[in-house]
């Protein structure tokens, strides 16, 4: 008889693991996990006559430090306040072909995570991918078009590499 009980009391205490244990393992999380998508503002790129003469307006107007490729924006990340981030503001040319496939004369890039995912997302909804992810010290870049074909650049940035490059330039940023 104690035998008996001793393998009753076993056995229900194996399942009360075992149920535990596949509860743990099988919970559903309880919000569904999502790539962050876009996380700021990387660059405003646009085009126009003379790209001398706009960067000087604006540095002697609205006080932008320009340099050959316009100015970059300095400001601290809201989510870690100790980490620099960079916006890129540059004039291109009006003759520029780099906005094609779009007849816009505007293109804005955007700061993305983990560009990777978010591409192979993108291909799986659809929209259109027009390179692959090219990879650069200072970040990674890949061009799509919006639903009306303005082309946007999303750059994963690196932007430790990205200050010491403009150190090296020895271009001002724009605070």
């Amino acid at each position: 008889m104690k035998n008996r009980t001793l393998l009753i009391l076993a056995l229900a205490t194996s399942f009360g693991f075992g149920f535990a244990f596949k509860t743990i393992i099988t919970k559903e999380p309880s919000e569904p996990q999502t790539i962050r998508k876009v996380t700021s503002i990387g660059g405003i790129f646009f085009k126009c006559k003379d790209t001398k003469k706009i960067k000087e307006w604006y540095k002697t107007n609205l006080g932008l430090n320009t340099n050959q490729y316009g100015t970059v924006f300095e400001w601290y990340q809201g989510a870690d306040s100790t980490k620099k981030g960079f916006t890129q503001w540059s004039p291109f040319n009006e003759k520029t072909k780099y906005f094609e496939p779009s007849v816009k004369d505007f293109m804005i890039n955007y700061r993305v995570e983990n560009i990777e995912s978010l591409v192979a997302e993108l291909k799986k909804n659809n929209v259109t991918i027009l390179d692959t992810i090219q990879s650069y010290d200072y970040g990674k870049f890949v061009h799509i078009l919006d639903i009306e074909s303005n082309k946007i650049e999303l750059w994963e940035p690196n932007d430790i590499v990205y200050e010491k490059l403009g150190i090296q330039l020895n271009s001002k940023t724009t605070k």
